[in-house]
This record gives C-alpha cells, structure tokens and sequence, in this order.
C-alpha cells in the first residue's frame, strides 16, 4: 500500500536525490544523476521493486522527525517499549560516489533494529547479484553496483531476495550503515565507506550551515523561506547548474489517473521565478549557474528551443512506460522521460528573455553573443507569435491561442526593448515596438471577457486561467488597472476550499476526456497558483487576504516543510511530483512580496475586491 505522499522527506547530494518515508524506508532513489534510473522505486510499486529500511523490529512509522536546523540532515526518533532510538538520514554533498549515511543511536534503553536492503535496478525491474566481500555486501547488475558497510556489529538476518542486518543498540552506542553506489565495472571499496561517519556527517552539516546562513530574508516566515531554499538548492544539478523541477516522476496529479508525469529535469518557464528567488535571497553563485546552465541549454537554432531539457542541457527526453511498476496508489502509466520536448510552447521565448534582461539588470555579465541570441530569439518570434501553441499547462489536447502564451510574447519584445537601451544596442527597437504594441493590444481585444470582467484562457474561450494572475507581476498592467482587479476577482471561481486551481476542471466530455488537456480525470489544486493569488492580492492592496492565503499554503506543508506541486483540499493530501520545485520558488517569491507590500503598503491598503 502506497505511503501518502507528504510521508516522504528528501535527501540529496547536489546530483541525486533519495525520498524517505516516516516508516525508515528509502522508497526511491536515482543513481548516479536525478534521471538516472531508479534503483530502489517501491514508491511507485511495492517493496519488490526496491527499498532499504533501517527502523526497529516491529516498528511502524517513527514517533517524529525533524530536519537539524538549516541543513538537509534528517533527525528521526521510534520511542519503543525497549527504548528510544534516532536513526541520523544524510548524503553529502558529493564526492567521488553518491551514497546515503544511516546512523542509528541509542538515547534510551536498548532497541534492535533491522535494516532489510531490497535493490531493484533500471526503474525497480532488475534483480541484482549480491555477494559479500570484505565485510561489505555487495549487489551488482548491468552498469551498477550498490555496496552496504556497517561500522558496528551487526548480525545477517537473510539473504534471500533481500539482505536483512539485525544490530542492536543500547544508550549511548551509535553504528552507522552506508550505501555506496560506483559503477560495476571499478572493484575495490567505494572512496565513501573509507571515511569516518562523524566526519561525513560534520562536513554535511557545516556545508549546508554555512549555505543558509548567505540567506538576506529577515521577515516573519523566514524558516519556511530557508526550508525552501534549502529543497531548491537540494534539486540541484551541481555540476552545471540546472534545477530539477522535482526528483519523483509519475506521482499523480490524480488519484489513480493517468496525470502522471516524470519531472526529473529542468524547465525553461522557472528560469525568472528561479533567478529572482535565488538573488533576492543572497545567492549570485547558484544564480549565475543557473543562468550558464540556460544559455548552454538553449544554444542552437530558435526554432529548436525546447521548454524542457536535462540537467546537462541534453534534448532527447523519450517519453516510456513502464508496464511493471502498479504506480502510486495504482495510478498509470508510470512514464520515464517527458514529451513535452516535442511541444511548441510560445512563453519560453518569453521567459529567456526576461531572465536575461533581469541577469543584466542585476549586474551579471553576460557574454558579447547574448546580444545576437536576444535578435536572433526576437526574429523567430516575430514570425510566430500569432501561431497557437501547447502553453503554459502544456496540454496535450489541440493548439489554443493561449492568453498567458500571448502575454509571454509580449514579454519577450518588452524586455528585448529594454536591454536594448541598457546597453546601447537599439537597431530593431522601432520592430520590437510595434510588435509589443500590436500583442499587447491583440491580448486586450481577444483575451478579455467583457461579461465576467476577466482576462481568459485563450481566444474565444470563457474558461479562466490561473496564469493572468501574473499580468501585474509581468508588467503587462498595473496592479491598479481596473481589468486586472476584475481578474483578480473572477478568480474566486477557481477557489476550491481556499485554494486555487489552475483552470476549471468542470469541463469533461462524455468520454470523460478534459476539454482544456485532452486527459481523463481532475486534478487539485495548484500550489504554485495560490501563491500567485497571494502575490495579485498583495500588489492590488488586499494584505490581510494574501497574508491568509500565504498562510493557507505555510499550512499545507508536510512535517519537514515540503511542498509538491498540488493540494486535494477535501482528501487533506499533497498530489503531483515532490518536493516540487516550482512550489518553493513561488514560496520565497510570496515571502519578499508580502515583506516588500507590508513596508510600504499604498493608499487604500485594504480596499475591497468588489
């Protein structure tokens, strides 16, 4: 039986990530890279599709867990009959070899626990080779290989389709497990089970310490901020930059649907909320990555720009389906890659373009050929922009002329204008104008709905879309605009117990078959668009309403403060992939707005919607 998904707590090297459950059990876990292929992947099966537990015998889930204080070093405590124990989760920061540190001591009394390893390579399918050699067993199959030390006694339960240890600690004793994945191809121990345990686990903690403590936020929910940030630089990609948008595939948007999708990659539509959130915390480094991992992500041809790529900026993604995983809760198909590649998605051109002219205006250098990729950007585009696309949701229905596609667009040219004069370059300026002003007044025309007072989805549609929230926030209008406060109001209809949706999902055909995304089944709400509610509400003078929706969403986090990309109201459970990426970036951003509106709230700081 599948764990609810805001059981799992997240563990990460800066190029791996692990999810471990309240009950002791790492459930998922990719390595070398975030998008490699599952080793352990009982999170969308069952435990024959790989697991490893460390928890006493006989133990459900532990009696409370904790992060310590700014790190990714997780604390969990079983209080048993026989005593109390704390079981220490961590994986430094990458060394030579990704690998995962158990450490088990006792506080009270003397608790036996048992660590049961269950490895299944390449997406939880293959049974490995286990054999034991130099007090390490070891399971290898294909390119892969996983090597598990204790440096303590332990005592060999089983060996069948499992290894189970049996160690048995009394107060004030500590043994540490380890598991090392190398490639199967090197012999000899793993470089990370030759280093003490206490000094992995000091070297993790100062690391992450010494991270947080760059953090600028000074504001009232500033230990949500840091848990998020902390998950943001947990996804990661350290060696060129990239941020995964979660390190989970196929955890459903829908209860036992088919809405499952692999986010194990990076996203172009976060490159502005990520480079805002990262430098108005104090993070110029992992800004700067960020920005490098884009512009080598997106070198090529304009027509070739893709809305998704991997960690190293590669472009094939294959979508697959993998028959012998059940899926979370029964949800399929588990998919392994994504074929949003293929989509063509207006609003990236959108997005590049205004994290550029924002790494400009933050005083990143940018390389002299920039200014030959924001023309040769701004050429497609001019050509294009007219067309319909798959959008922001990328749906897998029809084309739309998407409002949010068009607004992005609009984006593109305005931002394009502006670097111009900040460095001087004006020679297109007189056609970016005039295509800014032509989308700007197409988007007025067609995107309005005069009878609900609303910017819509798309052309010709009443449909409201959660995206127009971020008109303001783009500059397309001003927050006192009276059509963006009648958008901001129409929005109550995507309400759903407080939290909002992204689109009406009222919409199925009589196949079941959602008009707007061509898929069966609803969804919940969208973590990210209450937060952009959150933001409208504040930049149009509501504070004490977007304090209460900021505060809604504080409300939903898991006990480890993580966030996954949706909320089921009335179930009281996370749905989608997690921890989400885009949840935590809109996170932070709420944080600085509501910071930023509450010390200079304007005239009429608390006018009514009406």
């Amino acid at each position: 039986m599948s764990k609810p998904i805001e059981d799992y707590a997240l563990l990460s090297d800066l190029e791996s990530a692990a999810m471990l459950g309240r009950d002791g059990s790492v459930d998922w876990l990719c390595f070398p890279r975030f998008d490699s292929p599952a080793c352990f992947a009982a999170l969308l099966g069952t435990g024959d599709n790989g697991f490893w537990r460390v928890a006493p015998v006989g133990a459900g889930a532990c009696s409370h867990r904790a992060y310590r204080r700014d790190t990714l070093v997780l604390d969990s405590y079983w209080e048993t009959a026989a005593g109390t124990v704390r079981v220490t989760d961590f994986m430094p920061p990458r060394g030579r070899q990704p690998c995962v540190v158990r450490t088990v001591e006792g506080l009270s009394g003397s608790v036996t626990l048992r660590s049961e390893l269950k490895p299944r390579f390449h997406q939880g399918r293959i049974l490995p080779w286990v054999r034991v050699t130099d007090n390490c067993t070891v399971a290898i199959a294909g390119p892969d290989s996983l090597w598990l030390s204790a440096d303590g006694p332990v005592r060999t339960v089983d060996r069948t389709d499992a290894t189970v240890l049996e160690l048995t600690v009394p107060a004030g004793r500590r043994t540490t497990l380890m598991l090392a994945w190398t490639p199967s191809h090197l012999t000899g121990l793993p470089a990370p089970l030759c280093v003490p345990p206490e000094t992995a686990l000091k070297a993790t903690t100062d690391f992450w310490r010494e991270w947080t403590a760059q953090c600028r936020y000074e504001g009232p929910w500033r230990e949500a901020v840091v848990r998020s940030l902390i998950t943001l630089k947990a996804l990661t990609y350290a060696p060129t930059g990239g941020i995964v948008a979660a390190p989970t595939t196929s955890l459903p948007e829908c209860a036992g649907g088919e809405r499952n999708w692999d986010y194990r990659y990076c996203w172009l539509r976060d490159s502005t909320l990520t480079l805002s959130c990262l430098l108005r915390s104090g993070y110029r480094d992992e800004a700067t990555a960020w920005l490098d991992w884009l512009l080598r992500a997106i070198a090529g041809e304009p027509a070739d720009l893709q809305a998704v790529y991997g960690v190293e900026g590669h472009r094939h993604l294959p979508e697959t389906e993998a028959p012998w995983l059940p899926g979370y809760e029964g949800a399929r198909p588990v998919r392994f890659g994504n074929a949003a590649v293929g989509q063509f998605q207006l609003d990236v051109y959108g997005e590049v373009l205004d994290t550029l002219y924002w790494s400009l205006r933050a005083g990143i250098p940018l390389e002299s050929h920039m200014w030959s990729l924001v023309n040769s950007l701004m050429r497609y585009l001019r050509t294009h922009w007219r067309e319909p696309d798959e959008g922001l949701w990328e749906v897998r229905g029809p084309r739309r002329q998407f409002v949010h596609s068009k607004v992005m667009s609009w984006v593109a040219a305005d931002r394009a204008l502006r670097m111009g004069h900040l460095l001087g370059r004006n020679g297109a300026s007189a056609q970016w104008r005039a295509m800014r002003d032509a989308v700007h007044r197409e988007v007025c025309r067609e995107g309005w709905d005069a009878e609900q007072q609303s910017f819509v989805q798309s052309y010709g549609s009443s449909a409201l879309d959660a995206s127009a929230l971020l008109m303001p926030k783009l500059g397309f209008l001003s927050p006192d605009d009276p059509r963006v406060r009648g958008t901001v109001r129409a929005m109550r209809a995507l309400d759903h117990e407080g939290f909002v949706r992204r689109y009406a999902q009222s919409g199925h055909g009589a196949d079941g078959v959602h008009a707007v995304d061509g898929m069966h089944g609803s969804e919940g709400t969208f973590v990210a668009c209450s937060l952009w509610y959150a933001d409208a509400l504040a930049a149009t003078g509501h504070l004490d309403r977007a304090r209460e929706t900021f505060e809604r969403v504080l409300g939903i986090r898991n006990d480890v403060g993580l966030l996954s990309e949706q909320w089921d109201p009335g179930g009281r459970r996370q749905l989608g992939n997690a921890p989400q990426a885009f949840s935590h970036i809109a996170l932070v951003d709420t944080a600085f707005a509501l910071q930023r509106a509450e010390s200079a709230p304007g005239p009429g700081a608390e006018r009514q919607l009406t």
